[in-house]
């Protein structure tokens, strides 16, 4: 099955976030802010916006040399629904659907907190798992000391995680 797009769903975000973004706009926030956990480059946003234009998800408006960009409510419907399926695991999706929350009170934000926390959990417990049957012993540590330092830094990752979102719960 082929792996779903999330460029169009992170285009709709920028684009709400701001009410009206230039593909310049667009290629700063990946520049800057959304460029901390998420990545794309000039040449797959403008094919990006051509298809969503032709989805009818944004329109847009010729302002001198700049092309500005607005949802439709297709668009905002699109994204809304994309921020409601639930999580997978992949924790760059979490973090953009968690960018594209404004509001503290939006009822989804506790949805996806709650989501990642269960997630999290269940891979430090196999984690857990994974270290207790591995490394039953100082001898197995010492002859994978690499793959018992990937597997602890591993564990701590997710602890620091749940920790991390039982604060914001």
């Amino acid at each position: 099955m082929p792996k779903k797009r999330i460029l169009p769903y992170v285009l709709l975000g920028l684009i709400n976030n701001k009410k009206r973004l230039s593909g310049y706009q667009i290629s700063q926030e990946f520049k800057h802010e959304v460029g901390d956990f998420w990545h794309a480059s000039h040449s797959q946003i403008y094919p990006e916006l051509a298809r969503m234009k032709e989805d009818n998800w944004v329109t847009d408006e010729e302002e001198g040399k700049a092309t500005y960009y607005t949802l439709t409510t297709t668009g905002h419907e699109v994204l809304r629904n994309w921020m409601q399926e639930p999580l997978d695991g992949n924790e760059e999706l979490f973090s953009l659907k968690l960018y594209f929350i404004n509001d503290a009170t939006d009822p989804l934000l506790k949805e996806l907190l709650e989501q990642e926390l269960k997630l999290k959990q269940d891979k430090y417990q196999y984690l857990q798992g994974r270290l207790s049957k591995v490394f039953t012993d100082k001898e197995k540590i010492k002859a994978n000391f690499g793959h018992y330092l990937i597997l602890t830094r591993a564990i701590e990752r997710e602890k620091n995680h749940i920790e991390w979102l039982k604060n914001r719960l």
